[in-house]
């Protein structure tokens, strides 16, 4: 019977693939973190870094996705889409996420792989490798966290518990076209930093989706994301009993995340100012 026919087992067995490859990806990104050797380059504008590293990364799981799954469509950050024309399959890569703090040498990195199965995803893994933190998910099985040592030795994740704004830490982050666009995310930002306990820019959206689905970031909101910077994401926010939603329609993928009460609280909020 064929891999993709054995359903929750099948995206077990393709979680653990991911997590292989989320891990190697980090030994990529620590071999050259801190050091003259990343090769930094700019793509849409000078804010939007890429270096030899997100490329080495995404050659190792193009290559690797290929070899265990030649009947997958991959969609990764730097190299577009790899499709498979009659594959209900397909891998979504963001190579190094926060390219950003990778080029400055600031701690918060990481890989994000996300499974999809005819348009829905259904495995999620997150490696952020300076930290050690792995972030899991599998439709229906719960998101869960360990270290890369201890893969086997996990615990449950649990969106926040906090039921007011004011009490809250919360993250977003801000777009790349922030100098020209006016739905830059800086007035809303304005607008929620009085209103709660604590406001983080951490510099990747898949790390802050990890973080809002474990509880130490209470709710996350951004604009103007794609399709690799989230999909695991979602998944494991979700898992962890967290609800994702719209926050509009005309920036790309603009996501609110958190549990269902905050969700609701700074949905509101942002609908004032939009």
């Amino acid at each position: 019977m064929r891999n993709e026919e054995l359903g929750v087992m099948s995206y077990e067995l393709i979680r653990d693939a991911a997590v292989k490859m989320a891990l190697h990806c980090g030994e990529i990104q620590l071999a050259s973190f801190r050091t003259n050797n990343i090769g930094i380059d700019t793509k849409s504008n000078v804010y939007d870094v890429v270096t030899k590293v997100d490329k080495a990364c995404e050659d190792y799981l193009l290559s690797e996705i290929s070899r265990l799954y030649p009947t997958h469509s991959v969609i990764g950050e730097e190299t577009g889409q790899h499709l498979h024309a009659d594959s209900e399959w397909a891998w979504v890569v963001d190579p190094l996420d926060g390219t950003n703090s990778y080029s400055q040498g600031l701690p918060v990195f990481c890989v994000s792989i996300g499974v999809t199965y005819k348009g829905e995803c259904v495995v999620g893994v997150v490696y952020a490798p300076y930290l050690d933190e792995l972030y899991t998910a599998v439709k229906g099985e719960g998101a869960w966290f360990g270290k890369a040592g201890e893969v086997s030795d996990t615990t449950r994740l649990h969106v926040s518990q906090k039921e007011s704004l004011k009490e809250c830490v919360v993250a977003s982050g801000f777009p790349y076209d922030k100098a020209t666009h006016p739905i830059n995310n800086i007035r809303e930002v304005s607008i929620v930093i009085p209103q709660v306990r604590g406001f983080r820019r951490m510099g990747s959206a898949a790390y802050d989706l990890c973080c809002t689905a474990m509880g130490t970031i209470d709710a996350y909101w951004e604009f103007n994301l794609n399709l690799w910077d989230v999909c695991a994401g979602q998944l494991i926010v979700r898992e962890a009993g967290g609800q994702v939603i719209p926050l509009c329609d005309n920036r790309k993928i603009s996501i609110i995340a958190g549990p269902e009460t905050l969700v609701k609280e700074l949905r509101d909020k942002l609908r004032i100012m939009n």
